[in-house]
């Protein structure tokens, strides 16, 4: 397994969200999880999302996957990217594995980049937290300030600018960790042939969280009355003028859909465990019944949780848990299992404690595990 060789605490307190740094050797004894011939077999697959970018000539060219063969790749200016590669590769799981102390809700995946020399996606500017760790090769990564940047290259979907003055200029090497807040104008440059890795963190838009919102209201049908004020004074003189007070009467009325704090907390579990790429799911075949899984389990089977799959809760109401855009009741009486089910990666009988006595708790975990939420492995890793 990967572990960091620096202070999370402190990384976090002076530079998370606030400054770009560089991580000298961030990764004790750092391998690669993954070889640039799996990075390619990952792009022909058609559930999974890559691209490969090209220049030639200063024209920027975006071909997306899946991908028939690598035949002819070019020996120069080219960077083939996979998307959520730890959902389909455990190596890179494992990497993942790594940022699990930074909150999950956050986070977006795993990008693989695998870079010929000059290969890259040009200057660029991202909204969101990335780690980038250096694999095999090398990489120039210049990063520069905040500000405002012309856009250039529209028609590629790189988001890149014109340029900028760097405030870092560095080369990375195997194991190095370079990290970009969101807005810092970033370039990397492929100095020989490199394998890269992005750990991604993507907080919400203000936009998404008012649309997501605005549905659920509508799903619960609630907030179904009107503008009522009894009191309202006739405007003979400007009948068309929209009174401050009516606004501030219908401003109350949607502040109050707020304050119900059932409903919110309910939806912002749901929107936030939606999953943000494909998954590999798999659905057994025969199905688990209950009763059967209960046994397995006795007799020491271990359940893993899929890769990717986004499981969270309210520390005040742990009887809830949020998986896959869904909210799920547990038992009564089950409650303590509800940290590890959504912490952990594998579960077997020893944790599921008290909640293994509950009838009504294994109908819950057999639909998971008949889902592909889990799945089963003969016996515990050590």
């Amino acid at each position: 397994m990967y572990q960091f060789q620096f202070s999370l605490t402190e990384f976090m307190a002076t530079h998370w969200h606030q400054s770009p740094t560089v991580i000298r050797q961030g990764l004790v004894d750092f391998n690669d999880p993954i070889e640039p011939e799996e990075v390619a077999g990952l792009a022909m697959e058609e559930d999974i999302d890559s691209r490969l970018v090209t220049q030639a000539n200063g024209k920027w060219q975006v071909a997306n996957g899946p991908f028939e063969h690598f035949d002819d790749f070019p020996a120069t200016h080219a960077q083939l990217v996979v998307q959520a590669a730890n959902h389909w590769h455990p190596g890179v799981r494992d990497l993942a594995e790594a940022f699990t102390s930074l909150p999950q809700w956050l986070f977006d995946d795993v990008m693989v980049c695998y870079s010929q020399p000059q290969g890259g996606v040009g200057p660029h500017i991202d909204q969101y937290d990335v780690f980038i760790v250096q694999g095999q090769g090398r990489r120039r990564w210049r990063v520069g300030p905040k500000g405002d940047y012309q856009e250039a290259n529209l028609d590629t979907g790189l988001k890149q600018i014109t340029g900028f003055d760097a405030i870092i200029d560095v080369e990375l090497e195997p194991g190095d960790i370079l990290y970009i807040p969101p807005g810092f104008p970033h370039e990397g440059d492929t100095l020989e042939p490199s394998l890269s890795y992005s750990i991604g963190y993507r907080s919400p838009k203000a936009r998404e969280l008012l649309s997501s919102y605005a549905d659920q209201v509508i799903v619960d049908e609630a907030g179904d009355n009107h503008f009522h004020w009894p009191a309202m004074p006739a405007q003979a003189d400007a009948p068309a003028a929209l009174d401050p007070q009516h606004l501030a009467q219908m401003n109350e009325m949607m502040i109050a859909l707020m304050h119900d704090e059932t409903r919110k907390k309910r939806w912002i579990g749901e929107f936030l465990s939606q999953a943000r790429h494909e998954l590999d799911l798999l659905s057994p075949d025969p199905q688990w019944q209950p009763d059967s899984l209960k046994a397995a389990m006795q007799d020491g089977l271990c359940l893993e949780k899929l890769s990717g799959l986004r499981a969270f809760y309210h520390p005040d109401q742990p009887e809830m848990i949020f998986m896959l855009g869904e909210s799920f009741d547990l038992p009564t009486g089950c409650e303590s299992l509800t940290p590890a089910l959504c912490n952990q990666r594998f579960i077997d009988w020893e944790i599921l404690g008290d909640a293994a006595d509950h009838s009504l708790f294994w109908p819950m975990l057999t639909l998971w595990v008949n889902r592909g939420y889990w799945y089963p492995l003969e016996e515990a890793p050590e």
